[in-house]
């Protein structure tokens, strides 16, 4: 099965920086999209930000963290990250990493596999 783990969430002041981590294991293609997914509270599922390869790498990131969010993945050591930069309070949220398989669902709440999610805080 596969399995993801998230990491990096914690405290931090508005105006700060923070990265994510998540590590994946439990498969053998390297072809999955991978995502990042929030969910503040009281607040739905907001998609924040995908990375995939179809012939040349893409990323993509939701209009509300695009400039100061940046998506990276090291493939050798099956790891995505978010860099966050320039938090906001609305950027406190329980961040989820997902996989998703080709082929590849337009919603993220079609996303294959998910992690637990890792909690970030912005505030004073």
């Amino acid at each position: 099965d596969v399995q993801l783990v998230e990491s990096g969430g914690g405290l931090v002041q508005p105006g700060g920086s923070l990265r994510l981590s998540c590590t994946a294991s439990g498969f053998t293609f390297d072809d999955y999209a991978w995502s990042w997914v929030r969910q503040a509270p009281g607040k739905g599922l907001e998609w924040v930000s995908t990375i995939y390869s179809v012939g040349s790498t893409t990323h993509s990131y939701s209009e509300s963290v695009k400039g100061r969010f940046t998506i990276s993945i090291d493939n050798a050591k099956n790891t995505l990250y978010l860099q966050m930069n320039s938090l906001k309070p609305e950027d406190t949220a329980v961040y989820y990493c997902a996989l998703d398989r080709p082929p590849y669902s337009v919603y993220a709440l079609e996303y294959d596999y998910w992690g637990p999610g890792t909690q970030v805080t912005v505030s004073s």
